[in-house]
């Protein structure tokens, strides 16, 4: 193996590793600033929703510093498991603690 190949499959390691690193934060950063997890209730429009999955590579950097939120996708809460997940964007709030089943 030349130095070159040699050199190529380091950086693809490092790059791959670093790109793993990167979605795990964005994963943390949901469930700590957004308080974003998956199966959490979140309002949008007039409905409740239970979280089925959140897109982080839809997340932007803010003006101030930090991210936006991602898009996620969410089934209606009072039939979570029997209806196929729909995008609810970016427009969602999340519901209030205490309306949370425990």
């Amino acid at each position: 193996m030349d130095y070159g190949k040699s050199v190529q499959q380091v950086l693809l390691r490092k790059i791959y590793k670093a790109e793993q690193d990167l979605l795990q934060l964005k994963l943390d950063y949901c469930r700590f600033v957004f308080g974003l997890t998956h199966r959490v209730r979140v309002a949008c429009g007039d409905k409740t929703y239970v979280v089925r999955s959140g897109d982080v590579d839809t997340m932007k950097h803010s003006e101030d510093g930090g991210f936006t939120k991602p898009v996620i996708t969410g089934a209606p809460a009072e039939t979570p498991d029997s209806v196929q997940p729909v995008s609810l964007g970016v427009e969602w709030i999340l519901e209030a603690k205490s309306s949370q089943p425990a």
